[in-house]
């Protein structure tokens, strides 16, 4: 059975950046966020900043 979609937030998005800074995979931030990893790695790639993610920035891109 297919989990049903679900829109990363704002929330999230903090969680994934201090996740992330500390070293987190892309699957260990799937499972914490309850997203595919596919999503994640989208997400990673909308946020990223000089090889860092940035939650505000992944937030601002979504509004473009």
């Amino acid at each position: 059975m297919r989990k049903p979609y679900k829109k990363i937030s704002y929330k999230d998005r903090q969680a994934i950046e201090q996740m992330f800074e500390k070293g987190a995979t892309p699957k260990e931030l799937a499972a914490a966020t309850g997203v595919h990893i596919a999503t994640i790695y989208r997400e990673l790639q909308r946020g990223d900043k000089e090889g860092k993610y940035s939650a505000e920035l992944a937030q601002r891109e979504i509004f473009k």
